[in-house]
């Protein structure tokens, strides 16, 4: 495991931890973890300070590597600085077995040149910097993790530990992968994929004039007709240069956009929870429960019913039908 100041702690330790506990169980006395950094010595990792031992690059070379890891965090941008870890990096990959990024740890593989013509996976909320950066790689927004050759990445921080179980399945078998999974009451194989967990709105948004304001009033207005043609009417302007416009502002359309803020508020209202499927459908503007099961399966993986036992945080307070006017 390569480490650096400020990566995250859980991406070192999680897979890490359920790796060798595989070897223990595997009885294979031989395997270790070796973490190795620049110059060696304790790394702080970030945000809670812990600090993890490592030996220094150097220690590598005398070292037979089956699987390379390299974690995310913050410090992903000051080690993409680095030469000499890009370079470790570079050339310890051409003597693992395997290479695997854990959340943007995919950046560091990615710099390398090692991800080009691939598929990859990071944490959804770096996956436009990762496309614009690194264009030569298939980013996997949707994943929890990806495996393309020897190559796999891992969505953000939990998701290495998926993909740690993923990796002892192909050493040890299903049925070790199992009975970790249980001792760490993690998910075996998690269901649906990271749009669960991610926003559904563009990262971009107007800061200002006649379309800031619509995106501003829409929220409150989830059963109001939203439709193309209702939506250039309140904006003036002729469906086709509404689209037009609002594509080139926010990068999507807008039934795509109005889809996503009436997801959103369904998923909040699922997450308060004690009210029903059909009336959180209902209050977002979509309908019927079976519209708003649709929408979820093909935005977030998941139906709504499976999302609310995953997320719900109780709360006495149904939702209102908002005002259409």
């Amino acid at each position: 495991m390569l480490v650096f100041p400020d990566a995250e702690v859980l991406d070192i330790a999680g897979p890490l931890d359920i790796l060798c506990a595989a070897g223990v169980r595997a009885a294979q006395d031989r395997q270790r973890a070796l973490l190795v950094s620049e110059h060696g010595g304790l790394i702080r990792t970030y945000p809670s300070g812990i600090c993890v031992d490592s030996e220094p690059l150097a220690s590598a070379a005398r070292t037979a590597i089956d699987t390379l890891l390299v974690p995310g965090g913050v410090g992903v941008e000051q080690a993409l600085t680095r030469p000499a870890l890009l370079r470790f990096v570079q050339r310890q990959a051409q003597r693992a077995r395997r290479v695997v990024a854990i959340c943007t740890g995919s950046f560091v593989l990615a710099a390398a040149g090692l991800l080009d013509g691939r598929r990859a996976a990071t944490h959804w909320a770096y996956g436009a910097d990762f496309r614009a950066r690194f264009p030569s790689v298939t980013l996997d927004a949707e994943a929890i993790f990806v495996n393309d050759g020897k190559y796999y990445c891992s969505a953000g921080v939990t998701a290495g530990m998926d993909l740690a179980l993923h990796l002892v399945e192909q050493d040890h078998g299903s049925a070790l992968a199992l009975e970790i999974a249980r001792r760490w009451l993690l998910y075996a194989k998690r269901p649906g994929g990271q749009s669960q967990f991610s926003t559904l709105l563009p990262p971009r948004a107007p800061s200002r004039g006649t379309l800031a304001e619509l995106c501003a009033w829409l929220p409150a207005h989830l059963d109001a007709d939203l439709s193309v043609n209702a939506l250039a009417a309140r904006m003036a302007l002729s469906p086709r240069h509404f689209a037009r416009v609002f594509h080139n502002e926010l990068g999507v359309t807008p039934a795509r956009f109005v889809e996503g803020l009436r997801i959103e508020a369904a998923r909040r209202y699922l997450e308060r929870g004690e009210h029903s499927i059909d009336s959180v459908a209902g209050a977002c503007g979509l309908g019927a429960s079976e519209r708003l099961r649709r929408a979820f399966l093909r935005r977030l993986g998941v139906n709504p019913r499976d999302y609310r036992t995953r997320f719900e945080s109780p709360s006495p307070h149904p939702p209102a039908s908002r005002s259409k006017h």
